[in-house]
């Protein structure tokens, strides 16, 4: 799906985005999941290559034909069998989420405890040219009506941005992003930001340097969030322990469903650990997943869900989830995701079909 706007993080940057749609029928209902691994493994490991061999070699034949009680029993029944593939394994939750949904006519936020109808929400933008033109673009998402900014960042590409919008808009909700983009040594360059009254700087340093960021948080002020670094529950306590952030992002996608998420926010729940959800460039497949997700109490801070049309220029669902007046999107309310697909758009947008019986 061709993307409104080049979107550019420290890795690398993206005009299209591709993922994969499961359509999963259960005792005659269809549920559908979206499986976020994207084209390249810059973000992560898991590619849509990947996920594609996964699903169709390991996944979907380990689980075809199983009864599970709740979404995320088969989960347990498979981590011994196939390791990792969270991605994967986080489309095929959704997708059973859908159909209990359906089956109890309930809506995911009604299943899982979901207390808000409208949650929070941000936009994250992507690296600039430059600072005036990155302010620019700020300045368009907050004539839209955001009211929190996430910016992208890497290295000669961080303070002095940052500060340009800072000072253009200095009493937004703003917030940075690296991406991994520094080292334990490296990161001492983002002190500045220190006096730029950020609600966070995100994932500086590696996915797997959960003991470099423990050495790096005491040294900022500015709370450290981390992303890549959380894969499962035992990460995130393993984390606050260590007192390696004072956020947690939490993406469905990337601990493996909406059941490891939940795990994740009630454990920061206990520990006083403000938790957001974050974005993967969904369709409405995911964008409603994450919703739902985002009403759980302890997501205190606005995510990176966005509206549809901050990304696309026309979407796979029927639904077009848009920002209210308020920095706001509200949360399906219909069974399941509360979704319906667009067959044509699906069509139109489809690069390859799998049926598996």
């Amino acid at each position: 799906m061709p993307l409104r706007s080049t979107f550019a993080i420290s890795s690398g940057a993206s005009d299209e985005r591709d993922c994969i749609i499961l359509e999963v029928t259960v005792d005659g209902i269809k549920g559908y999941g979206e499986c976020v691994a994207e084209r390249d493994p810059s973000y992560s490991s898991e590619t849509v290559g990947t996920s594609w061999h996964i699903l169709n070699e390991f996944l979907i034949p380990e689980i075809l034909g199983k009864d599970f009680k709740e979404p995320g029993d088969f989960q347990p029944k498979v981590s011994f069998i196939i390791k990792g593939h969270l991605m994967c394994k986080a489309a095929v939750e959704m997708a059973l989420w859908d159909v209990k949904g359906k089956q109890e006519g309930k809506s995911l936020k009604t299943l899982i405890g979901g207390v808000r109808s409208k949650v929070d929400v941000g936009v994250s933008v992507g690296i600039q040219e430059s600072p005036q033109a990155l302010v620019k673009v700020v300045e368009g998402y907050v004539k839209q009506g955001y009211k929190r900014i996430k910016l992208k960042i890497k290295p000669q590409r961080d303070i002095a941005e940052t500060r340009a919008v800072r000072k253009a808009f200095p009493d937004m909700r703003l917030q940075v992003d690296a991406n991994s983009a520094y080292n334990i040594e490296s990161a001492k360059d983002l002190k500045p930001l220190d006096e730029l009254d950020l609600l966070l700087i995100e994932q500086p340093l590696n996915e797997d340097d959960i003991i470099d960021h423990a050495q790096l948080q005491p040294q900022f002020k500015t709370p450290i969030c981390l992303d890549e670094s959380i894969l499962c529950v035992r990460h995130a306590r393993q984390a606050i322990d260590l007192g390696a952030c004072r956020i947690i992002n939490i993406k469905p996608g990337r601990v493996g469903g909406i059941t490891e998420a939940m795990a994740i926010h009630d454990l920061c729940q206990q520990r006083n650990v403000p938790v957001w959800c974050g974005g993967m460039l969904e369709t409405g497949v995911g964008r409603a997943a994450n919703l739902a997700l985002a009403s759980l109490p302890g997501f205190i801070l606005p995510g990176d869900i966005s509206a549809t049309e901050r990304y696309f220029f026309e979407d796979i669902t029927q639904q077009w989830f848009t920002l209210n007046n308020d920095s706001t999107i509200t949360v399906p309310e219909a069974p399941g995701l509360g979704i319906d697909i667009d067959p044509d758009n699906l069509e139109k947008y489809t690069l390859a079909k799998m049926t598996i019986p």
